[in-house]
């Protein structure tokens, strides 16, 4: 398993691009509305990306990805096609999921966000799935496990009567869109990886209210619960640093700070 461990400017090039992507969801956040497509937020974003930001979308056009962004609402699991179809309702919950291209590097980072007024599970299931992703987090640092961050948040995920989709996972990052190593976000063989300075991966946790089953529709692209109950996810662009990690793709709304320093 050939994984690449970034150098100090990749790194620096590797922030500029995740800082964007943030920028992106942050900056889509009050469009977020009953009564709005999900192909006007795609739009949106897109004009952001290319005319605001002077980057590219890697969702649009990869393996045949239509668009621009990645908008999954309510059961769907992940790789929602947004369309001008598909109006939000009050009470829906959506995934948009940003990979923005910049000097060559991409940055990739997911948010939840809640349509008017949410149910209890709703408020629950978004909270346990980003709780999961910072207990990961913190988790990081050179010479930790790989495989011990999916068992933490199977754990974690698992003692909420949640469950973790095993399908998908996450993924080293830099120059390419998907570079080794896999992250599993539950309990499962890592290949012996561990842990390194200079390390860029994602971590992205997919967490269903029910069944951690999924189904795959027609359109070969958009993936929902096999159960039709709700699902979760949220992701970071994470760097190992050499006593803890850097998240890339920080935001404003986060309750993590950007750099996180283990304790010696």
């Amino acid at each position: 398993m050939a994984i690449s461990i970034k150098t100090f400017d990749d790194i620096a090039k590797m922030r500029i691009a995740g800082q964007l992507a943030a920028r992106v969801l942050e900056m889509i956040e009050p469009y977020i509305q009953p009564g709005v497509s999900t192909g006007e937020l795609d739009r949106l974003c897109h004009q952001h990306i290319t005319e605001k930001q002077h980057a590219i979308s890697a969702s649009l056009g990869y393996h045949g990805f239509p668009k621009s962004v990645c908008i999954s609402v309510n059961e769907v699991v992940c790789h929602g096609i947004p369309n001008d179809d598909k109006k939000l309702k009050d009470g829906d919950i959506l995934n948009i999921d940003v990979t923005v291209i910049k000097d060559g590097f991409h940055g990739d980072t997911s948010k939840m966000f809640i349509v008017g007024k949410s149910t209890i599970l709703s408020e629950r299931l978004c909270r346990v799935t980003r709780e999961s992703l910072y207990l990961a987090i913190c988790m990081i640092r050179p010479g930790v496990r790989l495989c011990t961050l999916g068992k933490s948040i199977q754990q974690f995920v698992e003692a909420e009567n949640f469950s973790v989709v095993r399908e998908y996972c996450g993924h080293g990052i830099g120059e390419a869109f998907h570079e080794e190593p896999q992250v599993l976000h539950y309990d499962a063989n890592d290949g012996g990886v561990v842990l390194q300075p200079g390390m860029a991966l994602t971590i992205e946790p997919m967490v269903n209210a029910g069944d951690y089953r999924i189904r795959t529709m027609k359109d070969g692209w958009t993936v929902k619960t096999k159960d039709h109950s709700l699902s979760a996810q949220y992701e970071h662009t994470i760097v190992v640093t050499e006593d803890g990690c850097e998240i890339m793709t920080i935001r404003t709304d986060d309750t993590l700070p950007a750099v996180i320093h283990y304790p010696t």
